[in-house]
């Protein structure tokens, strides 16, 4: 304890210090219309996620490392005026915590979680979650067998990485947990199968996420290139195959080395936070059966694509595929999540497992095992608008502008590191589409075409790589919520295994750079194999080193 509170006194300092030198060059009014920030556009802008994001990983205190960042990014834009600070963190109208939480898309994704909360305390109640783990421990009879089983299931839950992240780890977690996989290798497991794969789906979220990013106007179609995107998505790739053979070989490395070994031992968690560590996941009726779990889950995932092409119109004309690029997740979302709750509530009555008393206690129980989440994202929500009040994505432009003239053979390794640190910072992949995909466009254009595609791939692949690792990722932070992990212990056992799968894209990228400006051809496909044959031999090298004794 003295430790983290000497850290934070230390920071309160560096913040108050700051405070006092722009305190002093700075009027105490300003005028809204023209009003600019000294660190506008400049590296001070990516300062109040890297001093959250680094409180976060030293302190293992994620709520206070969120608000030190937001109060830092608030100071900074007030340039010192505290008035001013104390209204923007709360009140801006494009950044501030309240207009954050009254914002319609994340009030929906808030929504989504309760309900899922509440879908996972019903489950409990009736006993499907039990009664699922009985089933799998007959069928699952290996530890690798029960990570392959995570695996597959989040690439077929591949429409959406919020829903992804929840669901897979519902079901998954009384299996794992039956096999002493630690609740942070679960996290890592949910949260590599949840952007990865929605990334290479042609049929998901963030495809259409991408198609919206392409400037209107041009001459490309935003859904034909996002598909010609997909084998060059280095970091999705590396990822999904650095993952498998990970668990074939048994080897884990890091943080992630240590969580193992103590749940092999029984200790699921290895650290003091042990969120949801004294509730057990199998208390619930005695009756229950595994299609009390199964066929909540399945409607759930037909509720929810059909939620989400509804809302692209796809019961007003437009094909699926249209349908799809045009949904609006969030609303699609809630729309599944309601129909299944309210489908769920009748199947379980019908079946007499429920009664409706039982069936009202689980509201409040499922909603407050979404708190933590709720209060993560709120502040992660806030800090990223803070981060967008001091123009990062300004000051990202303005590099990737520079760089693109003299350096366009290495563009794409450049846009891909430009990406992973902008998301990493943010926690945002769709905003880090939004920012540099019309900057590569306006690059290349339809006349250098296969660079163009390398290049948007690059940036699609650096997003989620940085996303994959964020701290103030939405989606990392519900990997965590779905697999019951403390959140630091699933940034910090995950880091180490995201710049493995980054380092290897990188060189993919500088190879099929190289080739694809000095060729124009699609023999750029070489970054690929090059970036899969690096990736198998760094997990044959660990191997050698840190098998675990199972």
């Amino acid at each position: 304890m003295k430790k983290k509170g000497i850290i934070f006194l230390l920071a309160s300092l560096v913040i108050l210090g700051i405070f006092v030198a722009l305190s002093m060059n700075t009027p105490g009014t300003v005028d809204p219309e023209n009003y600019q920030p000294a660190v506008f556009s400049t590296f001070g802008a990516l300062l109040p996620p890297i001093i959250a994001i680094a409180l976060a990983l030293i302190t293992k205190e994620v709520y206070s490392s969120l608000f030190v960042g937001i109060v830092t990014g608030a100071l900074l834009y007030a340039n010192g005026n505290l008035e001013l600070m104390l209204n923007t963190m709360m009140f801006n109208e494009d950044g501030g915590m309240i207009y954050k939480l009254a914002d319609s898309w994340n009030v929906g994704i808030l929504v989504f979680l309760v309900i899922l909360g509440i879908m996972v305390a019903l489950m409990n109640k009736v006993g499907g979650s039990a009664a699922f783990g009985k089933w799998a421990s007959t069928h699952i009879k290996t530890r690798v067998g029960a990570q392959l089983a995570t695996v597959v299931l989040g690439i077929l839950i591949f429409v959406d990485d919020y829903f992804n992240c929840l669901t897979v780890g519902s079901v998954m977690r009384p299996v794992t947990d039956r096999h002493n996989i630690s609740r942070a290798k679960l996290a890592y497991l949910i949260d590599a199968t949840a952007a990865p794969i929605c990334i290479i789906a042609p049929v998901s979220s963030w495809a259409a996420a991408v198609t919206s990013s392409v400037p209107e106007g041009s001459d490309i179609n935003g859904f034909t290139m996002f598909l010609q995107t997909i084998p060059y998505n280095f970091y999705a790739l590396c990822t999904i195959l650095m993952m498998v053979l990970m668990i074939i070989f048994k080897t884990e490395f890091g943080p992630m080395r240590r969580h193992e070994l103590n749940a092999l031992k029984g200790d699921l968690f290895t650290t003091e936070a042990r969120p949801y560590g004294d509730v057990s996941e199998e208390i619930g009726s005695p009756n229950g059966k595994v299609i009390d779990l199964v066929f909540p889950v399945l409607v759930l995932i037909a509720c929810c694509i059909l939620g989400m092409v509804y809302t692209g119109g796809f019961f007003s004309g437009e094909s699926f595929i249209d349908a799809f690029a045009g949904a609006d997740a969030s609303v699609g979302l809630v729309i599944g999540s309601v129909i299944t709750l309210i489908i769920t509530f009748v199947f379980y009555m019908s079946r007499g497992v429920m009664t409706f008393k039982e069936f009202t206690e689980c509201i409040p129980e499922g909603f407050k095992a979404m708190v933590a989440p709720i209060l993560i994202l709120t502040m992660a929500w806030t800090l990223s608008g803070m981060t967008g009040l001091l123009g990062a994505k300004f000051y990202v432009h303005d590099i990737v502008a520079a760089s693109a003239g003299a350096l366009q053979m290495f563009l794409p390794a450049v846009v891909f590191v430009v990406a992973f640190f902008l998301a990493f910072a943010t926690g945002t992949s769709w905003g880090t589409f939004a920012i540099l995909i019309p900057i590569v466009c306006n690059v290349f254009g339809a006349e250098a075409y296969q660079m163009l595609v390398i290049s948007i791939a690059a940036c699609l692949s650096g997003a989620v790589c940085g996303d994959h690792c964020s701290p103030i990722s939405d989606t990392t932070i519900m990997a965590s919520a779905g697999a019951h992990s403390d959140h630091v212990n699933h940034v910090s056992t995950q880091i180490p295994y995201v710049i493995v799968a980054a380092v290897v894209s990188f060189i993919g990228y500088l190879v099929s750079g190289i080739i694809g400006y000095t060729t124009g051809s699609s023999m750029a496909l070489i970054g690929l194999g090059v970036s899969l044959v690096l990736m198998v031999i760094v997990v044959l090298a660990m191997r050698s080193k840190n098998k675990l004794e199972q």
